[in-house]
């Protein structure tokens, strides 16, 4: 059986274990390189970050956003994926993943990941914009995951 983990506030983490996360957050962003140099920045140890780096992990607030995922079908046509991009942010949606598979018989597969909690309509009409563009064949959702905020 794997380590168990859990969630606990903040307030009654050590102060290394609370180091450990802004150096993992320091390496992570690109503001330090090396890890001899983050844990110098926060004032850490190497050898307690290394105690901890593997079992503690930030709560991540973009793991409680909401995410779809789209398939679509379109015609083989330049430009189309710029216009299904387009019509996406128009409405303050963020695109997390695209993958486009490679057009055969003149017809791609392309399936996006979006993040929807700041949109400024509801998914169906999205959908329905995204009908309306020339060349597009099908659109249909494949996963919702909408989590408690």
């Amino acid at each position: 059986m794997g380590e168990k983990f859990y969630i606990v506030g903040e307030s009654i983490l050590s102060e290394a274990m609370k180091k450990t996360v802004e150096v993992k957050n320091l390496l992570k962003s690109g503001q330090e390189r090396q890890v001899k140099e983050a844990v110098k920045r926060v004032g850490l140890s190497r050898s307690a970050f290394y105690k901890y780096k593997d079992s503690i992990f930030p709560f991540n607030e973009e793991e409680k956003k909401e995410l779809v995922t789209l398939s679509l079908l379109v015609v083989d046509r330049a430009g189309i994926l710029s216009e299904i991009l387009s019509t996406i942010a128009n409405h303050r949606v963020s695109v997390l993943t695209i993958n486009q598979d490679i057009p055969l018989d003149q017809v791609a597969h392309i399936t996006v990941t979006i993040k929807v909690d700041k949109m400024s309509i509801p998914l169906e009409e999205l959908l329905e914009q995204m009908k309306k563009i020339k060349g597009i064949r099908r659109v249909k959702v494949i996963t919702k995951s909408f989590k408690s905020k």
